[in-house]
């Protein structure tokens, strides 16, 4: 089927016209649909109604001459891409030089015109004119890819980015919206990124539906317009076009956007942003860019999928580019952080050394030169000092290892089942033997604690640190209560002192890692304890909280589950 022209004649010769129409219609490669006019006055009103393939302009009219309408039509009317022929009674090759210098693209003689002649002019003006058009499109096309790309880079912001492109490409091609579809891990996703029509209405929505989704919502009976449903075979064939839509098919993807029941469009053009992936050969699907028309009808062609196909992979660049901007950042902040927490070991360790290293090499030195001067009672004094001194130094040390593997990596959290009561009576008789006679530990237990799954060592932590702050901050003695309250699924301990308590400003931050209490004065510490606590607690999916005031004690309760659902994956008991 012959592709059909629109072709007009602009002669004052009824007879000439007739003879032009009979040549072009009995032309056996193109089809025409031929207007006519004869004078300047009714060509001008019929350019103005309608676009004409071609125009075979005659050099004497009635009313103006065929060059001064030719300049006319370019300057008020004609598109650059439209070939007009000049026709002329004449041979005057100084009208013909005048024509082909104002644009015309051709010139005819009419004495020596025929059927072949005219044909072959009108066939190859067509020719020309429609490459000259795909040169112009093409490089029009070029040139705002090239700028939108430029836009779209200056930025390494990805919301900016995202918000820029779709702006950007908005203009490009004309439609109603386009808009940017981030697909999310689990294959749901969202938009993330939208540029509207200011005329175009229509409901907005911010995610799309998955399959398993719309279902359970019409089992439910909802019959409420839903957002975009993932399906591959709701993605609308595009006409006259080559469709970027099978790239997503090539790539496996399950799951699309059914634009056209949820915005109600007469045409989607749809592109996926594909992200390089560290050298497989299969790329990354990061998301989709969507061109959709509603105000009309629209026939996207080939050139608008491979602009938005062009687009589609600067997106891209600029979307590794940020990501990768971003992951920089993110480890030069965790590096720092890192800095920060060695320098803070490094002083720890060396103000919390020296005091208790002073005291076991004034002891030791004791021991070994007055050894036969002190009596027994002295000497047990002496290497209690030094046993303490070392047991202080030791737990320190384990702190220290302790903060920086949760600093670096959480450790890994193995649950078993255990008896609660049966640990915390081992801990608290531990407690016992070490604590001095101004201390009392008092052990509560309520309700149901069994079938309790937990970490031991992490819950080791947790209670010894604990009892240990509230052991220092009591320097005058006094109760420390331990209270274990099991419920239905959660067991609930708390530690309450008579101490010291912590002033109100300095609660919010301690437990951050190296905060301690403005009123502790010269009571030893790390500002660790609480820090390793809150570490410990959030690996069994638990909460800490804590509560005081100076001067009358503390108290700080932990909450656990007692199921932790990666229990199930260590069916070990005690």
């Amino acid at each position: 089927m012959l592709d059909t022209w629109t072709l007009l004649i602009i002669d004052d010769c009824a007879a000439d016209r007739k003879i032009y129409r009979r040549y072009l219609l009995k032309d056996p490669h193109q089809s025409y649909q031929i207007l006519e006019a004869d004078c300047a006055e009714e060509a001008l009103a019929l350019c103005q109604k309608m676009r004409f393939d071609v125009i075979l302009l005659d050099f004497c009219l009635p009313d103006m001459s065929g060059l001064e309408l030719f300049d006319q039509m370019q300057q008020e009317i004609l598109e650059a891409s439209v070939p007009v022929i000049m026709l002329t009674g004449r041979g005057d090759e100084e009208i013909a030089v005048q024509a082909m210098k104002r644009g015309a693209l051709d010139y005819l003689v009419k004495q020596h015109l025929t059927q072949d002649v005219l044909q072959l002019t009108v066939r190859n003006a067509i020719k020309q004119s429609c490459l000259q058009a795909q040169l112009y499109k093409t490089q029009e096309r070029q040139r705002l890819i090239a700028t939108t790309a430029l836009r779209i880079r200056q930025s390494l912001n990805l919301e900016q980015i995202l918000n820029t492109a779709v702006a950007e490409v908005q203009q490009l091609l004309k439609c109603d919206r386009v808009m940017v579809y981030q697909f999310a891990p689990d294959t749901d996703g969202k938009i993330v990124a939208s540029s509207v029509e200011p005329c175009y209405t229509v409901a907005l929505c911010d995610r799309v539906e998955t399959l398993e989704e719309a279902g359970q919502r019409k089992e439910r009976g909802i019959i409420t317009h839903p957002p975009c449903t993932l399906h591959p075979a709701s993605l609308p064939l595009l006409p006259n076009t080559q469709s970027p839509i099978p790239y997503i098919y090539e790539l496996g993807l399950c799951n699309c956007v059914n634009l056209k029941e949820q915005f109600n469009t007469k045409a989607n053009l749809v592109v996926p942003i594909n992200l390089s992936n560290n050298g497989n050969p299969t790329p990354k699907l990061w998301g989709l860019l969507i061109a959709h028309h509603n105000s009309g009808e629209r026939q996207w062609q080939t050139d608008d999928a491979q602009m938005l196909n062009e687009v589609s992979v600067q997106l891209a660049i600029a979307i590794q580019q940020a990501e990768l901007l971003a992951q920089t950042q993110a480890s030069l902040a965790k590096e720092k952080q890192l800095n920060t927490f060695k320098s803070q070991i490094i002083a720890t360790v060396s103000h919390e050394y020296r005091t208790p290293l002073t005291s076991i090499l004034a002891a030791a030195s004791t021991l070994v030169k007055h050894s036969q001067q002190l009596d027994e009672s002295k000497q047990h004094r002496f290497l209690g000092i030094i046993e303490q001194k070392a047991r202080y130094m030791s737990k320190l040390v384990d702190n220290m290892l302790l903060v920086n593997q949760f600093e670096l990596e959480k450790p890994k959290f193995q649950p078993i089942q255990l008896d609660l009561l049966q640990f915390f009576a081992d801990l608290i008789e531990q407690e016992r033997e070490t604590v001095g006679d101004r201390h009392e530990l008092i052990f509560q237990i309520t309700g149901n604690n069994r079938d309790f799954w937990g970490d031991r060592g992490l819950l080791q932590q947790i209670f010894t640190n604990l009892i240990s702050n509230a052991i220092k901050y009591s320097p005058d003695g006094g109760t420390v209560e331990f209270h274990l309250i099991g419920k239905e699924s959660q067991v609930i301990f708390y530690i309450k002192d008579q101490g010291i308590g912590i002033p109100i400003a300095d609660q919010k931050n301690l437990f951050q890692s190296f905060s301690r209490g403005s009123n502790v004065d010269t009571i030893p510490g790390t500002g660790l304890g609480l820090a390793i606590a809150k570490a410990c607690v959030e690996l069994h999916g638990g909460d800490i909280t804590l509560s005081s005031q100076v001067g009358q004690g503390t108290k700080v309760t932990v909450s656990l589950p007692k199921i932790f659902p990666t229990a199930q994956l260590f069916p070990s008991s005690t």
